[in-house]
């Protein structure tokens, strides 16, 4: 009862665990947390974990760590692969937003893989009720992405929604406030990255991290063919002298690599309205 009362001052959250960002927004508020889903741990002789950094802060560490430092990511391709690090992020945002009062438990609206199991689904609740929720709601992804964008949920006439997401892309057809139709795709944001860096690495031996490739992709990345050519910079390690260097590139370097991306999307997009 008298944590039931408490539960009343602290604020519901809406959580969605994303392959690449961890968002969480606060019932009536604001986006209060919008962080890299990504955990670093140092693992000691003893078999005891440390955790060294969390969110964006770790994934400065992705690939600059020693042996004993690992940089886990807990959503891969947009499922969860690791509840354990999950429920440390979550139990670290939620202590920042409500403090280290353990007394004070918010209602989480969490969304999730519309074909998640029984099982992935029962295990997203332990981690969200572990790091404190009293109530927690499960929503399948494309629906509150409906929502989100201010869809009906419940009416009969369709709706299609394309989630172009770090780890996969998804494409779902909504009706009657359930998703009748789907689609998983592999094209996504991290495969555009990888394309990136590939072709960087065939065509100018140079490696670049997927950070670089990002940053290319959002400073460079563009479809339209009338539009003036875009140039970017990138910086890496040469592959024939071992040396660092920078080369630069255009948007229409890029061009051919995100079409072929957004091909595969449109021409499942027409797919799924055919079948």
């Amino acid at each position: 009862m008298f944590s039931t009362v408490l539960g009343l001052f602290s604020q519901d959250l809406a959580v969605d665990f994303g392959t690449q960002r961890l968002r969480i927004h606060q019932r009536g508020s604001r986006l209060v947390a919008d962080d890299a889903t990504a955990i670093a741990v140092k693992t000691h002789r003893n078999g005891r974990r440390t955790v060294l950094g969390i969110g964006d802060e770790a994934i400065t560490m992705l690939g600059r760590t020693p042996a004993d430092i690992e940089v886990v990511e807990p959503v891969q391709q947009g499922s969860i692969r690791d509840y354990e690090a999950l429920e440390a992020l979550l139990l670290h945002h939620c202590r920042r937003i409500h403090g280290r009062n353990r007394l004070l438990r918010p209602r989480m609206v969490v969304a999730i893989p519309h074909q998640a199991s029984p099982m992935e689904r029962r295990a997203v609740r332990d981690s969200c009720e572990s790091a404190g929720a009293r109530e927690v709601h499960l929503v399948p992804r494309p629906l509150a992405a409906g929502r989100g964008a201010g869809l009906s949920s419940t009416g009969h006439s369709g709706h299609m929604v394309v989630d172009l997401g770090a780890g996969k892309t998804v494409l779902s057809l909504l009706a009657m406030g359930r998703v009748i139709a789907s689609r998983v795709l592999p094209e996504s944001g991290r495969a555009m990255d990888s394309a990136i860096a590939c072709w960087v690495q065939r065509e100018h031996a140079l490696l670049i991290g997927r950070s670089t490739a990002e940053r290319l992709k959002h400073e460079l990345g563009s479809l339209s063919a009338n539009r003036e050519p875009l140039v970017g910079e990138a910086r890496g390690r040469c592959l024939r002298t071992g040396i660092p260097r920078a080369i630069s590139l255009t948007s229409n370097d890029l061009k051919p690599l995100l079409v072929e991306q957004a091909s595969a999307i449109t021409t499942a997009v027409r797919e799924l309205l055919d079948a």
